[in-house]
């Protein structure tokens, strides 16, 4: 087998969302790495100054997805730019409330749908015709909590139930028109954001960060986190020729998290 089957093609048109920091930085740095040609949006105007600054040959917008006209304001700017895309990494995502549901403010829950939900439907909305012209990739970032119930984190665990419904119904919709949608579910993912949801949950249950931290191992059978890198490489995997037929999948990175 020619192991240029497992590399994307050079030249790759890649949007991604949220791509300045975490798991969309690491997904740019490994398809800059590649030859792709690679697109982010942000809302950190600092992530993006540092991005640029990096990759000057890559190109950065500061959007929200949380509003339909910054989405449709970013991907016409792409259109023109470009004339199409190939991949769209429907990237962008906030870790919500960590609260008993019924301290969970009303304003919370809808903003957590507002980013991790409808953020990606208004990227899907604006970027269907293109990923039809090109026969392209569509990838939607859930996560295990799209598999499992996560008690204290109703509204992270509900969007992310509902972004594998998205994927599912638009890989259907879609398909025929040989366009492929998938969503990845990364597990514990080491790093600030983990840290943070870890310390939150720790206070809501008494118990010490150490102790929480413990606890969210003992549920990974391989009792280790996974690194924004192990999500990148399976990006890469289904952006190449070897995941040519791979569609309508809710693929886990995880170490196989077994409960939440």
């Amino acid at each position: 087998m020619n192991d240029d089957v497992f590399k994307p093609r050079a030249g790759l048109r890649v949007l991604i969302t949220a791509g300045a920091s975490g798991i969309g930085r690491a997904i740019a740095d490994a398809l800059i790495a590649r030859d792709a040609r690679v697109w982010i949006c942000d809302v950190s105007e600092a992530a993006i100054t540092e991005f640029s600054e990096t990759y000057p040959q890559a190109r950065a917008t500061i959007a929200d997805v949380r509003y339909e006209k910054e989405v449709a304001a970013f991907v016409d700017e792409v259109h023109r730019e470009w004339g199409g895309v190939d991949v769209v990494l429907n990237n962008a995502g906030i870790a919500g409330d960590t609260a008993r549901v019924e301290e969970i403010a009303p304003e919370s829950w809808c903003n957590t749908i507002d980013v991790n939900l409808n953020g990606q439907f208004y990227c899907a909305h604006h970027t269907a015709p293109l990923l039809r012209e090109s026969q392209g990739v569509l990838i939607n970032m859930s996560s295990v909590a799209g598999r499992l119930g996560y008690a204290h984190r109703t509204p992270y665990s509900a969007t992310k139930w509902a972004v594998i419904g998205l994927t599912q119904s638009l890989a259907k919709e879609l398909g025929p028109a040989g366009v492929r949608v998938n969503a990845i579910l990364p597990g514990i993912v080491r790093g600030p954001r983990m840290e943070g949801v870890i310390a939150a949950r720790a206070e809501a249950l008494g118990l010490s960060y150490q102790q929480m931290e413990a606890e969210y191992l003992e549920r990974i059978s391989l009792r280790r986190m996974v690194g924004p890198e192990d999500v990148a490489y399976m990006v890469v995997f289904l952006c190449s020729e070897a995941g040519r037929n791979i569609s309508g999948q809710a693929l886990s990175v995880c170490g196989n998290v077994e409960t939440l």
